[in-house]
């Protein structure tokens, strides 16, 4: 019995310690996701308020608009959401290369490359807008051409040309963003982003209301607030130097343009399919019969899905820099679990946005609209506003997942298998052959958002993410990060 007595008392403390051990496992997981939520909340909330603000900026001069006159809303809305939509989208991702780029540097301690890649795509996104004035020149054209009234095309094609500067501000705007972000410097975005929110409601409502400039009043005051925080965020870098990624203009700026290009070329491919999907159910509700009222109703909803959309980007970026950041750094684990942290939050997060969509149909309407017939055609689509903002909740997360591992090229082809070759055509046959209209396209679309979803959700949950770091590595070594002028 004495030699069986420690026998079981060694038996009773292993036990003892391995049911401790299991104990704790939730409370270090509890602990893990605490902190990994800390650092995505840490870049996400000042990024979501940042994107708030400057989505804003448009969103509240169409409200301004929608008070003149119903055709002047439905110019405004083209406007911005197929021609500058369409500069907005490609410029975009063209610059969200650098989100890949520059947070992969970062982590891997690269910082004075982020300079150099900043000045690279300042040159290809202002040759790239240069490429694409004759959108803006000759806008009531091509809109005639793809089906849009004569009237609506008339008056979105002169507030066009009255856009043109925003175009330039696009440029040089998205590669700054990147630069910042990838640094988690969103902080310096935000405060700028509010002063000139705050400036351009002021100026809005006195050049559009008070003295009745109508879409002039529209152009003077969006074109100064997008000049505004481009020359913002310029003056901080240029001041602070960014705690060393900016070391001034270089001419390494010039060096290796063309690969720059393919990379940026891709990244906008990527996220212009995405951009211009619901672009498209603007255009494709023009051919409708009497279209004014249901692309004003359209444009109401692409509003508030605008405003969703913001939160989903913050995230999208918060997780586009936790990812590019722990590739740089090799660290792959901390990578997938921040996938996960980022998609569970972001789920919860559009569940109650749904909720509120659904719950206000009757009411928020009538913000954006002085009409009654736009108002009821509003609140019928608001179900499937609903949803949408659903979706939101979680795919433009796992486009971020894209952009921070490098996988533009991957995507690019997935969102146009499930957008134009299903979503689209669906949208127009529920649209028109089965007379559903605005519904009818609206639901098409969806299905391909939905369809893409699926596979991104698949693609991510397959990824091996040791191998996406060692890939990182080879990123940082091919564009620069072993050169002389990195020490």
């Amino acid at each position: 019995m004495p030699i069986d007595t420690p026998l079981l008392d060694n038996n009773d403390n292993s036990s003892s310690s391995v049911v401790d051990h299991e104990e704790d496992k939730p409370l270090k997981l509890v602990h893990k996701v605490g902190v990994e939520s800390k650092k995505l909340w840490l870049i996400a909330a000042p990024a979501i308020l940042t994107a708030l603000s400057q989505f804003s900026i448009g969103a509240l001069t169409q409200t301004f608009v929608g008070h003149v006159g119903e055709l002047e809303l439905a110019a405004f809305s083209v406007e911005n959401s197929v021609i500058a939509g369409f500069a907005f989208g490609f410029l975009l991702g063209m610059g969200s290369a650098l989100e890949t780029l520059c947070g992969q540097a970062f982590g891997a301690g690269h910082i004075r490359l982020l300079g150099v890649y900043m000045q690279r795509s300042w040159i290809i996104l202002l040759a790239t807008a240069l490429l694409m004035l004759p959108f803006y020149i000759w806008a009531p054209t091509l809109l005639k051409l793809v089906g849009q009234a004569d009237d609506v095309a008339d008056a979105s094609g002169h507030f066009a040309l009255l856009m043109i500067p925003q175009l330039f501000a696009y440029a040089l705007n998205f590669p700054i963003q990147k630069f910042l972000q990838s640094q988690s410097k969103v902080f310096v975005m935000l405060w700028i982003s509010v002063g000139v929110l705050v400036f351009h409601v002021i100026f809005s409502w006195l050049l559009i209301l008070k003295l009745e400039w109508g879409l002039v009043g529209a152009a003077i005051a969006l074109n100064s607030s997008w000049w505004l925080i481009v020359i913002g965020q310029l003056l901080y870098i240029f001041i602070t130097k960014s705690d060393g990624a900016w070391n001034g203009f270089s001419w390494l700026a010039f060096a290796d343009l063309f690969s720059f290009v393919k990379l940026s070329i891709a990244s906008a491919v990527m996220l212009c399919l995405e951009f211009w999907y619901l672009m498209v159910l603007v255009l494709v509700a023009g051919h409708l019969r009497n279209p004014i009222v249901p692309l004003d109703a359209i444009s109401i909803c692409m509003n508030i899905n605008g405003w969703d959309m913001m939160i989903a980007l913050g995230f999208n970026t918060a997780i586009s820099v936790r990812i590019s950041n722990e590739l740089g750094a090799g660290d792959f684990r901390a990578a997938k679990f921040s996938v996960i942290v980022v998609s569970l939050t972001s789920i919860f997060i559009g569940v109650v946005a749904l909720v509120i969509v659904l719950t206000t149909r009757d009411y928020f309407p009538q913000l954006f609209t002085s009409s009654d017939d736009v108002a009821k055609q509003t609140t019928k689509l608001a179900a499937l506003l609903g949803v949408t903002v659903l979706l939101n909740s979680l795919q433009p997360i796992l486009s971020g997942v894209a952009v921070g591992a490098g996988w533009q090229s991957l995507v690019a082809y997935i969102n146009l298998g499930c957008y134009y070759a299903v979503g689209l055509p669906a949208g127009i046959l529920l649209g028109f052959t089965f007379g559903l209209g605005a519904e009818g396209i609206w639901s098409g679309l969806i299905g391909g958002i939905v369809m893409q979803t699926i596979i991104l959700i698949i693609v991510t949950s397959v990824t091996n993410w040791k191998k996406e770091a060692d890939e990182a590595e080879s990123r940082v070594k091919k564009w620069g990060g072993t050169t002389s002028y990195e020490n």
